[in-house]
């Protein structure tokens, strides 16, 4: 490299933010993944014998993937081809490929094609891959932050190994942050700057495991200090924080994940659970008539007959939601999330339907019995229809004991908790004066 292109190197290094210039250099400098990258895991094995096939990292941004994409560039002594897939179309796709292609024909090595932001591929591109992926012509590391298993397609699924990314813990951002701070090439050490505890503290707990987003704020942090300070306090780094972005995607994981957790907690009793994961969702932007049609789904299926007055004041939470809307229709939804937590459980009827469901779907059905037909048009009583039927209200205790189904079947079975209870303990009565159905 000449003097003036040494130069020029050194003035884009300068430019470059933090999180850009600490990206780390070897694995040993790689934080957090351990679950895939101490020694004798899966994928350091992988990287360590240059054993890569086709791989794919997923993850939420910021926790390393496209970090770990570029070591194991380094590390392998193939060719190694990268593209964006937000930018890239199938034109760009297929010369890249065909060269590829080309260099193993002459007797060249095999390819590593790098695909950054692969969930921006539509069903075409990914198809493109599929036979060179497949005959070994190169080896696919394809980073996203959707999950591959809703954005990509089987084939490729198939062919290729999936990781899961997790979000660095505050001691792993702390080593990163550490190591920025006293990096005198490429991190801030030449500053000199001392950081009071809890402010690093702060910023380690802030980022949600986003190092990225842990080391931006830390530069803008250092670089906003007054010229001459050498100290990073606890507001300064509270201010380079800045508001708080949720991540969420109302069609991706996060979407489907906080809502599962919200059920769950509501399910399992758990009040404060089932608020944080409400707060979560309604920060995030969420539509609250999807939280509020989730909530009259738990009422009926997870407290049920426990307590019938979950449904209602579920209901009553959604018609509220959609009266008066946000931020005040958080009131009602929490109002019907805690109550719900707290109600006893039961999805009795939930069973009772899905087992009714099967029986019909796998099962000789039943006809209607004679007594209990309609008799409300010309001919019917020729036909017998409705011949025999007791209305319950002509009977003094609102009773009748006759057949209503002609076949021996149980489906509700209620549980013992709540107004339940009662209910089973009426239902119990019932089915023993119940004469049983008559045999064809």
């Amino acid at each position: 490299m000449g003097l003036f292109d040494r130069l020029e190197a050194e003035r884009r290094q300068a430019v470059r933010p933090l999180a850009a210039r600490m990206r780390p250099q070897s694995l040993d400098e790689f934080a957090g993944q351990q679950h895939m990258l101490a020694p004798g895991q899966l994928l350091r094995r992988l990287i360590d014998t240059d054993r890569i096939v086709s791989v794919v990292f997923y993850g939420p941004p910021g926790i390393g993937k496209t970090s770990l994409a570029e070591l194991i560039a380094k590390h392998t002594n193939r060719r190694f081809v990268s593209v964006n897939a937000a930018a890239a179309g199938v034109k760009e796709l297929r010369e890249m490929l065909d060269l590829a292609r080309s260099d193993v024909e002459r007797g060249g090595r095999p390819s590593v094609l790098f695909i950054d932001e692969l969930h921006h591929f539509n069903k075409q591109q990914q198809n493109v891959l599929l036979p060179d992926v497949e005959n070994g012509i190169v080896s696919l590391v394809a980073v996203t932050t959707a999950n591959p298993f809703f954005a990509l397609i089987s084939p490729l699924l198939s062919r290729s190994q999936i990781f899961e990314l997790r979000p660095l813990s505050p001691t792993d951002v702390r080593a990163v942050l550490l190591r920025a701070l006293h990096d005198q090439t490429r991190g801030l050490g030449s500053y000199g700057i001392t950081v009071d505890p809890a402010a690093l503290d702060l910023l380690c707990e802030r980022c949600d495991g986003d190092v990225r987003r842990a080391l931006t704020a830390l530069e803008v942090a250092v670089l906003s200090l007054p010229e001459g300070a050498t100290s990073l306090d606890l507001d300064v780094a509270e201010a380079a924080l800045g508001k708080k972005a949720i991540r969420y995607d109302n069609l991706g994981d996060e979407h489907y994940d906080a809502a599962s957790a919200f059920i769950k907690s509501i399910r399992g009793s758990d009040p404060d659970a089932a608020i944080y994961w409400l707060a979560r969702m309604l920060e995030a932007g969420e539509d609250p008539r999807f939280i509020a049609r989730r909530l009259v789904i738990s009422a009926a299926e997870d407290i049920g007959n426990a307590d019938p007055r979950g449904l209602m004041i579920a209901q009553a939470a959604a018609d509220a939601v959609e009266f008066i809307g946000l931020p005040e229709g958080r009131i009602p939804l929490a109002q019907a999330t805690t109550y719900l937590a707290l109600a006893p459980k039961s999805n009795a009827a939930y069973q009772a339907i899905n087992a009714a469901i099967e029986d019909v779907q796998q099962n000789r059905l039943v006809p209607v019995p004679q007594h209990l037909r309609d008799r409300h048009y010309p001919g019917a009583v020729r036909l017998g229809h409705g011949e025999g039927y007791v209305n319950p209200h002509s009977t003094p205790e609102g009773w009748a004991d006759q057949d209503y189904l002609s076949v021996d079947r149980e489906y509700y079975h209620p549980t013992s908790r709540g107004y339940e209870t009662q209910m089973a303990a009426r239902l119990a009565e019932l089915r023993q004066r119940r004469s049983p159905p008559a045999q064809e």
